[in-house]
């Protein structure tokens, strides 16, 4: 008696019952669970503000406008002096009679308008921002022309020495902004607590 052998070619074409790499064609593969990806986004200007407000006390605020304004005015006053020498852009330098002023003059004369609203003016006028915005810009005008005011030697004042000089006060400008800021920087990159998943609902009973 002859045993049958298995039909391994499965049913014919046109059936619906295929056999495809050992799978039925029509038990398809679980699709992949694309989970959503949360970018951070940067905070609006209200919210900054905001923080800016109640994060910070009055001293605090007074502190964080004067770093902002010293790192500010030093990073593009050394941009304008670079591209000047280097003959690039629009800037060229500031003479009068032929006698070149210095930027460290107008830090100056910032620095006495401010001693005289700390000295003669209201303590509305004190504590007004734009006081020690100013108090930071004039002294990045001063810090970077130091060396004029107090003569020092062309040795020391050379390419090298300038560069690690205009590094370190830069890394000082950042970290006193930044530590400045910190209670607003805290509150604005806090992360929000995630939200709890639903528990999945029972299933049915048959």
């Amino acid at each position: 008696m002859s045993t049958a052998e298995p039909d391994l070619a499965g049913p014919a074409e046109g059936s619906g019952r295929g056999y495809v790499g050992g799978m039925n064609s029509h038990h398809r593969a679980p699709a992949a669970i694309q989970l959503p990806v949360q970018l951070p986004v940067p905070p609006s200007l209200e919210t900054v503000h905001r923080a800016y407000l109640e994060e910070l006390g009055p001293e605090e605020r007074a502190a964080l406008m004067s770093w902002a304004g010293f790192t500010t005015t030093f990073a593009t006053v050394r941009g304008i002096t670079y591209s000047i020498r280097h003959g690039k852009g629009p800037f060229r330098n500031l003479s009068v009679g032929g006698a070149h002023l210095h930027h460290y003059m107008w830090g100056i004369a910032m620095l006495s308008g401010v001693g005289a609203v700390a000295v003669h003016g209201s303590d509305s006028h004190r504590r007004h921002p734009a006081v020690a915005l100013s108090y930071g810009v004039a002294l990045a005008l001063i810090v970077d022309e130091f060396a004029l005011l107090l003569d020092l030697d062309d040795v020391y004042w050379t390419k090298q020495g300038r560069v690690s000089i205009d590094l370190g006060i830069g890394l000082v400008a950042v970290g006193g902004t930044t530590l400045a800021a910190l209670p607003m920087l805290q509150r604005l990159f806090r992360r929000p607590a995630p939200s709890p998943t639903p528990s999945p609902a029972p299933a049915p009973a048959r």
